[in-house]
């Protein structure tokens, strides 16, 4: 416990005080929350990742229709769980969730093991904190959280200083995580702390008012609530810039190509990207020949965490293509198919009318 900083509460008041809001003002309803069985609760911690629970559910419940257990999802394509997963964002999360199902068929016998919190972290997209929410949720026994809701409260709640990033930062709050967590009730002690973080303890405007630990909470005595936790220091994101082709042919399908497994987008379907006209049009000349160029249409960004793409969509028509090779295929914008897409060619497929190539915004 050297790590920790000075409690503000005894264990077990913090405890009481926070299960007594959770009862009174906690969430009880959500999908995953309904039947908790370890799957369940694994996919939702999962969607749950860097994503908003009301964005989160209608894409769940999509999810559970289509794989309500662990060997359905096994069993199905990398291309079906990623249409799922369209729009939802962080595709790697999908890509793992999928690894993990097939590694849990071969290694498990079928069955999440939720009995062994280090067999449960090892699996591809679970970390440490994900696989105590699963345990803790799925089969009530203790086991510690730590996502990013959970820091923002205890970050507040003792001022702790440091960005949580850092090895040292993070060893406090396990510290202050694993201190505060009980022995009963534990289901819904981590429900009730990523509550605390999501509805009162926001990011941006705290709702102290409400807060049942508002008389202790250090950052509110010193007005500084916004202050923690320390953000990470900032960077200049760099820019890259892509040329994405718009290939359409005489029925108005548009020609997609899957990306590699892994890296950006890994393993969704997407445009043609060319570093310049010259290599877009070189590879016309070897896979389209006789395609003709529109203008090129408006650039638009899409930012990453850690970089920003500027692409530049360009339009192209070709009477007929008898073959496009393998890992590309012809998608109907009027009928689209079950596959995953990246977010920006989503948007610039839905904008375009079957049979014209029409630049979005033109009339």
């Amino acid at each position: 416990m050297s790590e920790m900083p000075a409690s503000v509460l005894d264990a077990t008041q913090f405890q009481y005080r926070l299960l007594d809001w959770f009862d009174r003002e906690g969430r009880h309803d959500l999908p995953w929350q309904r039947e908790r069985t370890p799957y369940r609760v694994w996919v939702s911690e999962i969607m749950l990742q860097q994503t908003q629970v009301a964005t989160v559910i209608p894409y769940f419940e999509r999810f559970m229709a289509r794989f309500p257990c662990l060997a359905e999802l096994a069993k199905a394509s990398q291309d079906e769980v990623l249409h799922l997963w369209t729009g939802l964002g962080y595709y790697a999360r999908g890509r793992n969730l999928h690894k993990a199902a097939r590694q849990v068929m071969e290694a498990h016998g079928g069955e999440l093991p939720v009995a062994s919190l280090e067999a449960l972290a090892g699996l591809p997209g679970i970390g440490r904190s994900t696989a105590g929410a699963i345990i803790a949720q799925s089969t009530g026994r203790r086991a510690v959280i730590l996502d990013g809701n959970v820091k923002r409260s205890l970050s507040r709640l003792h001022a702790v200083t440091g960005w949580p990033g850092r090895p040292a930062v993070e060893r406090r709050f396990w510290a202050l995580a694993e201190y505060y967590t009980p022995e009963r009730r534990v289901a819904d002690y981590t429900q009730a702390m990523m509550d605390l973080g999501a509805t009162l303890c926001r990011r941006g405007t705290p709702d102290c008012q409400r807060c049942p630990f508002s008389d202790v909470c250090v950052a509110h005595a010193r007005g500084e609530q916004r202050r923690f936790p320390e953000s990470k220091p900032k960077k200049t994101l760099p820019t890259r810039a892509t040329l994405m082709l718009v290939l359409q042919d005489a029925e108005g399908r548009v020609l997609l190509e899957q990306r590699p497994a892994s890296g950006l987008w890994g393993g969704l379907w997407g445009l043609p990207q060319f570093d310049d006209l010259a290599a877009l049009r070189a590879w016309l000349d070897t896979h389209a020949t006789g395609a003709g160029l529109d203008p090129a249409w408006p650039a638009f960004s899409h930012t990453f965490s850690h970089f920003r793409l500027d692409i530049t969509p360009q339009p192209a028509r070709i009477g007929r293509l008898d073959s496009v090779g393998e890992g590309r295929c012809w998608y109907d914008p009027g009928n689209p198919g079950r596959v995953g897409l990246a977010a920006p060619v989503k948007a610039l497929l839905a904008s375009l009318a079957p049979f014209a190539l029409v630049a979005p915004g033109e009339p």
